[in-house]
């Protein structure tokens, strides 16, 4: 981490950060942990691990409905912390079960609802918690920071995490994981800036319909709207590809697990580069032009994974395809994140980022499943081509004329601080 930016920001931003670094290193260390365990230690079908992938991002999105407001009422580092204790005491449930030669698919199932659950809860409580931290000319550095950080680890966990299970077991992994969300934890409360209080509720009774607020304003924004559409589709595409290619390099073409974790861990320093890049890019061409070129050109990449064959020709397609993709995506997310934080009011940013994130885990989980079962049709290349094929439809969907200058502040005292 960078100390001195760190400090500029904030030495609470420093904790945020420093709590989503050791979390983030969790979960790429883990990298599709568990579709390498269905197909390594449990033997699943390509339908089945699609299943898996899906079903912990759809059953996670629907408990999310009645959390994302419940999470806007809420003072958000006690929820941060709850969503960590829990990641962590699911996760180690496998390892247990494992070691008890009792782990089925039915409990990587439940294990993977209980975190993708969490995970949305947290993710909106950080977001909106982050828009307290951080004045509003800090949220691109501070995003980009976010961004550079997640691509960091994404290079350096999965080919770790790879070596870690060829030496130790395909459990390892997941325990580090479950590790790191005490530590993340542990991080949250180091805060010390006082919260703003959260708004109050129009009762004490908050449903799911409640979540809709983040839809509405969502849609009732075209800037948003359209930023929406196209990331929710775009992230849906793009990771029905997950489980297929655990399926086509682990089983089909017989790549072993450092070697699957090594393709798909180098081409995140794409990522790290991109992210550094995007606030110098924007500063020169401006967000629009940045948001078009990012987003148009991330989609180019995918459709080449269809091309993966065997030996060292196969892991260096699949490195290239994923280094232009992650590159592009590290480009595009920190814009994406400070444009989504600067256009929601702070009252209702929770719901937005939960209506958001359920959205997209919903088509995703959708999509994914889709995938699955039109991998068992046509086969696993050919269900990767055409979501590669449909990917270059997508950028039709984004921003195509300037945003209006945001308002200017009214009497109201804003939540972000000085």
């Amino acid at each position: 981490m960078d100390k001195g930016r760190a400090e500029r920001l904030g030495r609470d931003f420093g904790w945020l950060w420093a709590a989503f670094a050791v979390s983030s290193a969790g979960s790429m260390l883990a990298f599709d942990a568990f579709a390498l365990i269905a197909v390594t230690v449990l033997h699943s079908s390509p339908v089945r691990v699609s299943f898996l992938s899906a079903a912990g991002i759809a059953a996670g999105a629907l408990f999310a409905v009645p959390l994302g407001p419940w999470v806007e009422f809420r003072r958000k580092r006690p929820v941060m912390v709850g969503a960590d204790l829990a990641r962590c005491a699911a996760l180690l449930t496998l390892p247990l079960a494992y070691a008890l030669h009792a782990l089925s698919y039915t409990q990587l199932v439940l294990v993977s609802v209980v975190v993708a659950t969490a995970d949305i809860v947290f993710r909106a409580a950080s977001g909106a918690h982050l828009k307290a931290l951080v004045p509003r000319e800090g949220l691109l550095t501070a995003s980009a920071r976010f961004e550079s950080t997640t691509w960091t680890t994404t290079a350096l966990g999965p080919p770790l995490g790879g070596a870690a299970i060829g030496l130790f077991g395909p459990l390892t992994t997941v325990v580090g994981d479950a590790v790191s969300y005490l530590l993340s934890a542990a991080g949250v409360r180091r805060i010390r800036r006082p919260e703003p209080p959260p708004p109050a509720a129009a009762s004490n009774r908050i449903s799911g319909s409640d979540i809709a607020e983040g839809w509405r304003h969502l849609w009732r924004t075209p800037y948003l709207r359209a930023l929406f559409l196209n990331s929710t589709l775009v992230n849906g595409l793009i990771m029905v590809g997950a489980p297929l290619m655990a399926v086509l390099m682990l089983r089909e073409l017989g790549f072993p697990a450092w070697e699957y974790g090594l393709a798909y861990g180098v081409p995140c320093v794409g990522g790290l580069i991109g992210s550094r890049l995007s606030s110098r890019l924007v500063r020169r061409y401006g967000e629009q032009r940045v948001l078009r070129w990012s987003g148009t050109a991330r989609v180019c990449w995918p459709v080449g994974l269809a091309l993966t064959g065997t030996g060292t020709g196969g892991l260096v397609t699949v490195m290239v395809v994923e280094l232009g993709l992650i590159t592009c995506i590290g480009v595009y997310n920190p814009v994406l994140a400070k444009e989504r934080l600067q256009h929601t009011d702070s009252d209702r940013l929770a719901r937005v980022l939960s209506a958001w994130t359920v959205t997209g885990r919903a088509v995703t989980a959708t999509l994914t499943l889709a995938w699955g079962a039109l991998a068992s049709l046509i086969g696993t290349r050919p269900a990767l081509a055409v979501a590669g094929v449909l990917l270059l439809a997508t950028p039709a969907l984004l921003p195509t004329t300037p945003r209006a200058p945001l308002p200017a502040p009214t009497t109201r005292k804003s939540p972000t601080g000085p």
